[in-house]
């Protein structure tokens, strides 16, 4: 357990507020007409009598303020904690929504299915076996877009993927983009495995990165890309086929990002493909430890409400 800190500390300038507030009034109040002796007399005898009064009023109020200002910086208490779940990776999935993706050449239970279907059942599956993991969606076409952030709700990310369509970013496919926003989403993370599971069924055709080079940018960050093929035919055996997939270019991608590349052309090749990449990145991963804080506002934000409800009452008991 750490010691004490405060979320927001700049919070506490606001202290002296009130003095400021009645220096300023008191100012503004010398500058008016002089007032006669006698009433000035029986102003002093009043205040006299009624100093008691004041004075514990005064100190309600500042206690009132103070706790205000003490519960407004957020005072709390850091300890490191392995209670949450975690495996120290983050995986982003960069999944291909071309137009291609639309082709019906897949089947899922013995009956037909588009490629799209296909990513999306299995995908889903793959995004559900991940406890422990965070999970972060991108998804390409003529553009990449992040579909959803690195999270450890594996549900929230397989719904998400669940609901992607055909036309959202697009139809061609640019798997430079896709790709170097998904090495982006992992830049800032500081989790002990980083890698990137990118899914095309096409070939390179749009967008101005290009792939090898980004796969070198995410190796000199220290990310694994590790890459899918989905299709039935590919670009060598059959160059004129536009549905064709450029499984080549995606082996140079893996080779480059330190992964591995996967044939699918069935959707049980697909589950095994994602299966063998599971086995891959199996085994130790520590993740850094959980900062769990203690809020402690509570306290003088109750010393704060007393202090406003005595007032209250003290003035409502008045009239």
């Amino acid at each position: 357990m750490n010691g004490l800190e405060l979320a927001t500390p700049l919070a506490l300038a606001l202290l002296p507020a009130p003095l400021l507030l009645r220096l300023l009034r008191g100012r503004a109040a010398g500058g008016g007409l002089p007032l006669p002796e006698t009433i000035r007399h029986r102003l002093g005898a009043g205040a006299a009598s009624g100093g008691l009064r004041l004075s514990w009023r005064a100190i309600v109020s500042t206690l009132a303020w103070i706790g205000l200002v003490l519960a407004l910086a957020g005072p709390r208490v850091a300890g490191a904690v392995a209670a949450l779940p975690a495996t120290g990776r983050d995986i982003m999935l960069a999944l291909d929504l071309s137009g291609s993706m639309t082709k019906t050449d897949f089947e899922i239970d013995g009956v037909a299915a588009s490629r799209l279907a296909v990513l999306k059942h299995f995908g889903a599956e793959l995004i559900r076996r991940r406890a422990g993991d965070r999970i972060g969606l991108v998804v390409f076409a003529e553009t990449a877009f992040a579909a959803a952030p690195l999270s450890f709700d594996l549900r929230a990310a397989s719904a998400t993927l669940e609901e992607m369509e055909i036309g959202l970013v697009g139809r061609s496919t640019a798997i430079g983009e896709g790709l170097g926003l998904a090495v982006k989403r992992l830049s800032d993370s500081t989790a002990p495995s980083r890698l990137v599971i990118l899914l095309s069924d096409g070939a390179n055709n749009a967008g101005v990165s290009e792939p090898g080079a980004v796969a070198e940018l995410a190796r000199n960050m220290g990310v694994k890309i590790f890459t899918i093929g989905l299709g039935v035919n590919d670009t060598v055996a059959n160059p004129d086929d536009t549905d064709a997939v450029d499984f080549v270019a995606l082996q140079h991608i893996a080779e480059i990002g330190g992964g591995v590349a996967f044939r699918a052309r069935t959707g049980a090749e697909l589950d095994a493909a994602t299966r063998a990449i599971e086995s891959l990145i199996a085994g130790p991963a520590p993740a850094p430890p959980t900062i769990i804080f203690h809020e402690l506002w509570i306290y003088p934000g109750a010393l704060a409400f007393l202090a406003a409800a005595a007032l209250a009452l003290s003035t409502r008991e008045r009239r």
